[in-house]
């Protein structure tokens, strides 16, 4: 590993462009930032999601994310540099299959929310989808791993499941999405 920050503040953003992983000065709000940004917003909110009490397997498999996630970060920091292998999208998959298998088949849609644990999931989710809609984005103008987006993409499938067993394991039933309820409501 190379060295280490023992200054926070270097005052080299200061006129709105950053230095990427290989030393390469970019605009804060290019394509690359924004991608690997929100994948570290996306960390943060799994970070938020672990301080609840959760199941010993899922606590594992969301500490595991945020490792991949902090390696997908730099991937996506360093232009052409690969971290993420296959093998971590088959196992998120398996995670996946475990937890559905002990949920009722949906019929509906749900909305988020059951348990605050299951709520703070979804939102998780929803930052996963908006990582991977920049990771797609930094992909059209730039060489990107396509196991990136594969990643995240399955990733915020298994952040949908797990907010299911984390409302079936706090005893929350899956809030039901009503189509014109507010509507009926009038």
């Amino acid at each position: 590993m190379g060295h280490r920050l023992s200054k926070i503040y270097t005052r080299t953003g200061d006129k709105g462009d950053t230095g990427l992983g290989d030393g390469t000065r970019v605009p804060k709000d290019s394509a690359r930032v924004e991608a690997y940004g929100t994948v570290d917003e996306l960390n943060s909110v799994l970070g938020v999601l672990l301080t609840e009490a959760l199941p010993t397997d899922l606590r594992a498999a969301l500490t595991d994310i945020q490792h991949d996630l902090f390696d997908l970060g730099g991937e996506l920091c360093i232009p052409g540099r690969t971290t993420l292998a296959d093998a971590r999208v088959t196992q998120l998959e398996q995670i996946l299959d475990r937890l559905n298998t002990d949920l009722t088949p949906l019929k509906e849609f749900i909305l988020p929310g059951g348990s605050r644990a299951a709520a703070l999931c979804h939102l998780a989710r929803t930052v996963c989808r908006r990582a991977e809609r920049r990771t797609i984005a930094l992909g059209r103008i730039e060489s990107i791993s396509p196991i990136a987006v594969k990643y995240l993409n399955r990733l915020s499938d298994l952040l949908f499941v797990m907010a299911r067993a984390l409302n079936k394991h706090a005893g929350q039933p899956d809030v039901l999405w009503q189509p014109g309820k507010t509507q009926k409501q009038e």
